[in-house]
């Protein structure tokens, strides 16, 4: 296997260095490669583990002010048969103004449930980030391949 004293990796470089006086198997060679790849295989998967639970959350939040958008139209419409019974057993302005409350808290709902609906159509469920960093690394293998 590699030794740590006589093989270390930069990581500004990205390249091995190896002291002169050490010569290696290919096994071993292969061996280090197959370890490396294995490591950044796991790390690829972290990062797209906690990538997908960042939009988990995003999509959490939108969840939850359309929620908030169907209490307050639903108040809405209380208000609106409120007004409604006031209209029937009362004077005319105060059905009026009653009508005139629960359409702005029916409007007030609405535009609550279309912000948290425009949030949820822009948001994208493909974890960018590890598709970059795997696009990276694709080409880092190709350019020591080659």
């Amino acid at each position: 296997m590699l030794d740590n004293e006589s093989v270390s990796r930069s990581s500004d470089r990205r390249q091995w260095v190896v002291s002169e006086d050490e010569r290696y198997s290919l096994g071993d060679l292969v061996s280090g490669v197959t370890n490396d790849l294995a490591t950044l295989m796991r790390q690829e998967i972290q990062l797209a583990r906690a990538e997908t639970m960042e939009k988990v959350s995003q999509t959490t939040r939108s969840v939850v002010w359309i929620a908030a958008g169907g209490m307050v139209a639903y108040a809405g419409l209380i208000g609106l048969l409120i007004a409604a019974i006031v209209g029937l057993a009362s004077f005319i302005p105060l059905w009026v103004s009653a009508a005139i409350v629960g359409l702005v808290v029916i409007v007030i709902g609405y535009l609550l449930i279309e912000s948290g609906r425009n949030k949820l159509k822009n948001m994208s469920a493909v974890p960018e980030r590890t598709i970059a960093s795997l696009q990276e690394d694709a080409a880092l293998v190709k350019e020591k391949v080659s």
